[in-house]
């Protein structure tokens, strides 16, 4: 295995691999740090690129993204008090107080060394863990996978929006986009409308560049707000020179809190669907039960941003190996790079570590390497990053724009893939409008196939249905999945009766 892993990490060293991966991380950084700008968004943008590159390329330029994006929503949360990404919102707790008593230099070194070595030990937890779990995966037949992804779309339902049906609604459009096309065993057309381009199916990357990218767009242009006002609050004579010694020696002497919000971060990292902004919240949560002085937490205290900053950059570890070892992406970033290892012909899931063990441990070093590069990124432009926050929307929107859709258009050099992006823009559009959570909707694109596939191979082999329910693993992720659906439903029925002035949204049911 180690020796694996030296192998992947002196591949990523070669130029070729280096240089993508940099770029990637610095893009992440950059696109993180612009409040509104989420890493999905930025590694849909970078996806397009990675099309000319070899498999290992692409996929390590992702990489990057999705660490860098992780850490870089740290530089507007401490120095501005904006959030640049949903998983940076618990540093802003204690990042934008500290930074406000003069100490931003160090409140911002704080986050950065913290995701440093919580991504670490990530990283140590993907290497370790990602090769047995594949092992076990091994065990399932098509009964065992047509349950774990009805388990991972019933866990997506039941975690994200306030109300379940919501959820299940946005998961079911996403399997109907699925069976578009022609039906994969006889050959069927099936809701193709009698349009030719439908026959063929729909492609991913249009879908998520609609649902995700032009929904939070949309959204960004009506709520537009004057970001470059609290920017402007911020002394231009602001310090963020510090020493090194002293910050890593100040996170090094809590070892426990350390390692338990990245034991977090990684947990939450490795069930589907629920995210950094969860891990970051509830490590920070954590911390707080857990020190001696609770009350500092919201004053300016460092162990409020070692718990989120920990936690978030641990919780991509924790993702990649969901989508490494299981084939289910564990959130909208992985989603786009199990469509990028699609696109380049890679099947993730099991077989992966086994059959394409090169590439397996060339991510892991592209993980691991991708921190490295975090940190001398923010070495080098760590108050350029704070002009970057400065872009106004009314720039920085219509270049975004164009980008989605040169993307969409670049996967088949086909007018019909631009319309399904305007088509799903609007359809994710009113989705937000309406609070019908976006989440379940790509995962049910992603899962949809893998879904019918494995249910026809199962009846194939056996007619048996009640094998579903019978064989151990099966009949356990099934029950897991009713089991999500039923304490959703119960969390919600429990939030009503304790804030019954909430808004009343009964007719979901």
């Amino acid at each position: 295995m180690y020796e694996l892993l030296l192998a992947g990490i002196i591949d990523i060293a070669q130029f070729k691999y280096l240089i993508p991966l940099f770029m990637g991380t610095l893009v992440g950084v950059i696109g993180g740090a612009l409040p509104g700008v989420t890493i999905t968004m930025t590694i849909i943008v970078v996806l397009p690129f990675t099309y000319g590159l070899d498999p290992l390329q692409g996929l390590a330029a992702m990489t990057g993204v999705y660490v860098g994006g992780s850490a870089g929503g740290l530089v507007t949360a401490t120095l501005l008090g904006i959030p640049g990404t949903p998983s940076a919102i618990a540093t802003t707790f204690d990042g934008f107080p500290m930074a406000r008593r003069g100490e931003a230099g160090r409140a911002l070194w704080l986050g950065i060394w913290a995701s440093f070595f919580g991504g670490l030990i990530g990283g140590v937890f993907l290497v370790a863990t990602t090769g047995p779990l594949a092992a076990f995966a091994l065990q399932f037949g098509p009964w065992e996978f047509f349950s774990l992804f009805i388990f991972a779309l019933s866990m997506v339902a039941g975690l994200t929006g306030s109300s379940i049906i919501k959820g299940l609604l946005s998961g079911a459009i996403g399997l109907v986009v699925t069976i578009m096309g022609n039906d994969p065993v006889m050959g069927a057309k099936r809701l193709t409308l009698g349009i030719g381009f439908l026959e063929g199916g729909i492609s991913f990357l249009p879908v998520l560049i609609g649902v995700f990218a032009f929904a939070q767009i949309m959204t960004d242009i009506e709520k537009r707000q004057a970001a470059g006002a609290a920017a402007a609050a911020v002394a231009r004579t602001i310090k963020l020179t510090v020493s090194h010694v002293k910050v890593v020696a100040e996170i090094l002497k809590k070892p426990f809190l350390l390692l338990w919000t990245s034991f977090i971060g990684l947990l939450i990292g490795v069930l589907p669907a629920i995210g950094g902004s969860a891990a970051s919240v509830m490590a920070y949560d954590q911390a707080k039960k857990l020190s001696r002085h609770p009350e500092k937490f919201g004053t300016g205290t460092p162990e409020g941003i070692i718990a989120s900053e920990s936690s978030n950059n641990a919780n991509v570890g924790g993702s990649l190996v969901t989508i490494m070892a299981f084939g289910i992406p564990g959130d909208a970033v992985t989603a786009v790079m199990l469509g990028a290892m699609t696109i380049h012909g890679i099947q993730s899931g099991p077989l992966f570590m086994t059959q394409q063990s090169k590439l397996a441990y060339g991510i892991f070093a592209a993980y691991i390497v991708a921190h490295v590069l975090m940190v001398l990124i923010f070495a080098l432009g760590a108050r350029f990053m704070l002009g970057i926050t400065r872009v106004p929307q009314s720039t920085l929107i219509p270049v975004v724009l164009v980008l989605c859709t040169v993307g969409s258009y670049a996967l088949s050099n086909v007018m019909g893939d631009v319309y399904v992006l305007l088509l799903f823009g609007m359809l994710g559009y009113a989705m937000v409008k309406f609070d019908i959570p976006l989440a379940p909707l790509i995962l049910g694109v992603i899962l949809g196939d893998q879904i019918e596939i494995n249910l026809i191979r199962a009846i194939m082999t056996d007619a048996n249905v009640w094998l579903f329910v019978t064989r151990p693993i099966s009949g356990v992720l099934l029950g897991l999945s009713v089991a999500s659906v039923v304490v959703a439903l119960w969390q919600q029925r429990r939030h009503r009766k304790r804030n019954p002035n909430a808004a009343d949204d009964r007719a979901d049911f």
